[in-house]
């Protein structure tokens, strides 16, 4: 059983998309497992029935408005590096509402919805492959696997949504008298869980960089520093998940094959630039082609 595995990563998923394309188009891999977290659970739906031009056009032009209809910072340029900065407005606008967030996240699931129709779901629910999304349930503390065979059309959009949502600057998914978010805060690389489906052989697109990070100018604002916060603890349980993962395969004999990106893509992956992200597919694409020693020499285009 061959498996693809995509870890969270915000905006950074349109680099794995470019590595997916390349892995299904070029190499003709036909996987039996989709698995994704945050933006990979984003990915995997319609990767998994080869709609590959459909999640494209949508990773290489998706905007904030398009993600946030209340978004809890705005962005800022200086010398061509982005900063975030605190949206007051907003924050208090959705304090006065009593909102459980600093901001909003409704244009997401909007998005999900126009993305995966109810004929792209049934086409998934009648093919061969399993999809598997992954949630954190706050209310129990635990880690849950969404599968879209086992789940309505409204359901699996909801849980998509969940998986990426990033709390507290995005919606807060309530369902079920639990309350959900971003799968990332548990099992950001779900290798263990294509290992314990049964995958002898899994692509694991892991979209944190594989070199040193270089030390970081010191933040500016709170909000910067919740946000590097982050994304120094879903650093910390990448790490954790990949040596967990590599254990595992070694101890069940299972073909581990890692793509990560060489250099760091970007510091906040909750940025979402159309230029940018269209430029890091094209990279994605090339990278696996120059790493992949089968299908390095098929000539297919982006």
């Amino acid at each position: 059983m061959r498996a693809l595995v995509i870890s969270g990563g915000g905006s950074k998923g349109a680099f794995a998309g470019g590595i997916a394309e390349f892995l299904i188009k070029a190499c003709g891999y036909q996987y039996d497992l989709f698995l994704g977290t945050s933006t990979g659970s984003l990915l995997v739906p319609l990767l998994s029935i080869g709609e590959i031009d459909k999640i494209k056009a949508i990773y290489t032009s998706v905007t904030q408005n398009q993600i946030f209809d209340v978004s809890p910072f705005y962005i800022t340029e200086e010398d061509g590096v982005k900063h975030i900065k605190i949206n007051h407005f907003n924050t208090v606008k959705m304090f006065i509402r009593g909102r459980k967030t600093f901001g909003e996240s409704m244009a997401l699931l909007k998005l999900i919805k126009k993305i995966m129709t109810r004929y792209d779901f049934e086409r998934m629910r009648q093919g061969d492959a399993d999809v598997y999304v992954t949630v954190s349930n706050l209310t129990t503390g635990e880690v849950e696997y969404k599968a879209l065979k086992l789940s309505t059309y409204e359901d699996f959009c909801e849980w998509i949504w969940a998986s990426a949502n990033m709390v507290p600057f995005m919606s807060l998914l309530e369902k079920n008298g639990c309350q959900y978010a971003d799968g990332g805060f548990a099992d950001l690389v779900p290798i263990s869980e294509a290992i314990y489906r049964g995958a002898s052989v899994i692509d694991v697109i892991v979209l944190k960089s594989s070199q040193p990070r270089q030390k970081k100018e010191n933040v500016r604002n709170a909000l910067e520093l919740m946000t590097r916060t982050f994304d120094f603890i879903m650093n910390q349980i990448a790490n954790d998940d990949i040596k967990i993962g590599k254990l595992e395969g070694g101890r069940r004999k299972v073909d581990l094959n890692f793509y990560y990106p060489p250099g760091i893509l970007t510091e906040n992956s909750l940025i979402f630039d159309p230029a940018e992200m269209k430029q890091w597919w094209k990279d994605g694409f090339a990278f696996a082609k120059e790493q992949n020693p089968v299908c390095k020499c098929v000539d297919v285009g982006v």
